[in-house]
């Protein structure tokens, strides 16, 4: 009786260490999809920031395109105010969709295109929708970890106990990465 009293013992604790670890893993994971976040956060508020000055800058030659003005304005305060992921997903791509429409205005202003300040601003927004990829492959590469572990078994069990819920993946629309190539032989 007593070596079956030490095995049921042993096996408690090891369930016990297991529990905990994968608890464990379960806090490690949601720090890394906040911090994810908090990286995607950083970007977009970089290209908020850069937006007005963008927008100054078409103004000078486009003063009559008052309609994509509005819109741009309106979305980027959208995208500002934005609290969680999906409504952030949203805003952003609403906010994508308006900068191309902007885009497509200077496209029609030759001295615009060819303005110092405007190319360096284009080369910013660039550089910083790259960035936003990148941290977005970063947030959804530790979401699906996250939520991995939170679906499957045993784990699934530790994540329900203590109430650990899956995170919503962050995607975003570009239009650009749509459009079927064309092909000229």
């Amino acid at each position: 009786m007593g070596i079956a009293l030490l095995i049921l013992l042993v096996l408690a604790v090891l369930f016990v260490l297991y529990g905990v670890s994968i608890y464990n893993k379960l806090v490690k994971l949601r720090t890394l999809v906040e911090e994810a976040w908090s990286g995607i956060n950083v970007q977009l508020k970089k290209r908020h920031d850069l937006i007005p000055n963008l927008m100054e800058t078409v103004k000078g030659y486009a003063t009559h395109e008052r309609e994509t003005f509005d819109s741009v304005t309106k979305a980027r305060a959208s995208a500002m105010q934005a609290t969680d992921v999906k409504s952030q997903e949203a805003a952003e791509n609403n906010l994508n969709a308006a900068l191309i429409r902007l885009m497509a205005v200077a496209e029609q202003y030759p001295e615009l295109k060819a303005n110092q300040n405007f190319l360096q601003l284009q080369d910013q927004l660039s550089v910083i929708e790259s960035d936003i990829e990148k941290s977005r492959r970063y947030y959804n590469g530790t979401v699906r970890e996250k939520n991995i572990v939170i679906d499957t078994f045993p784990s699934n069990i530790v994540a329900n106990m203590f109430k650990f819920e899956k995170s919503p993946f962050f995607e975003l629309e570009n239009e650009a990465e749509k459009a079927v190539p064309q092909i000229k032989f």
